[in-house]
């Protein structure tokens, strides 16, 4: 059956994200789009689940893969069979910033999120002058296997960074020890830490303060604990 009423909708809504600009206006009006397009496409996933006896549309992963991206949506098999009839303009597919993505996939209660394909484009740079340097100039050390990079001698004139989906302040891009890339989410895990004050086990990973309460996930991130002290900092895996 035609889903025209919520088809027209999402197109409204995503018609907002084609224009917006960064005023707190637009913002709004963007995150507003972005939760009705999750719900339109929460609502399809949870229909081909009951009616495929509990399979999910994803694409398979062929290799091991940041879990947050895991298990990214197959748009095809929903409009196959039109559980959607027109796709996200804010997805990838779309030529959008995000890739919709399955969350808790293997729970009984899977969820429809977002990544943030900015960052990746950002990563993918870095991985390529990696690539093509062969080696990354080590930086400042944080803690661990964890380092900041000499960005000048990669070849960039300012330190690269990322916006951050939560708070748009920059966060910085780190290096661990094996050469990957990530990005720091120490400024907002600090934020929440210190306003909220949640109550936590020794050693938690704390990212699930930003995958619970936000549509988009901290993808391209590692794990992080709050210390002693009460501060937010990365795992240190030499500590395992």
């Amino acid at each position: 059956m035609k889903k025209w009423i919520t088809t027209i909708v999402v197109l409204c809504f995503t018609v907002i994200i084609a224009g917006c600009s960064t005023s707190p206006e637009v913002t709004r009006e963007r995150i507003t789009a972005d939760e009705v397009n999750l719900t339109y496409i929460q609502k399809a996933v949870d229909e081909y689940r009951e009616k495929t006896g509990g399979l999910l549309p994803i694409k398979n992963k062929d290799q091991v893969v940041d879990k947050y991206i895991k298990y990214p949506i197959d748009f095809e098999k929903l409009t196959r069979d039109h559980y959607i009839d027109v796709l996200p303009n804010n997805s990838f597919e779309k030529g959008g910033i995000y890739q919709y993505v399955i969350w808790h996939a293997e729970s009984k209660n899977p969820v429809v999120k977002l990544i943030d394909l900015q960052q990746a484009e950002i990563i993918r740079d870095l991985v390529l002058k990696k690539t093509a340097n062969g080696f990354v100039p080590i930086g400042e050390h944080i803690i661990g296997n964890y380092y900041y990079f000499n960005y000048k001698k990669m070849g960039y004139k300012s330190q690269p960074v990322v916006k951050s989906p939560y708070s748009n302040v920059n966060l910085p891009i780190i290096l661990k020890g094996t050469g990957e890339f990530f990005v720091d989410y120490s400024i907002d895990l600090q934020k929440i830490v210190t306003e909220k004050k949640p109550i936590l086990k020794k050693n938690q990973d704390i990212r699930f303060l930003l995958e619970e309460k936000h549509p988009i996930l901290p993808a391209y991130s590692t794990k992080y604990i709050v210390n002693s002290a009460g501060d937010v900092e990365i795992y240190d895996d030499f500590k395992k």
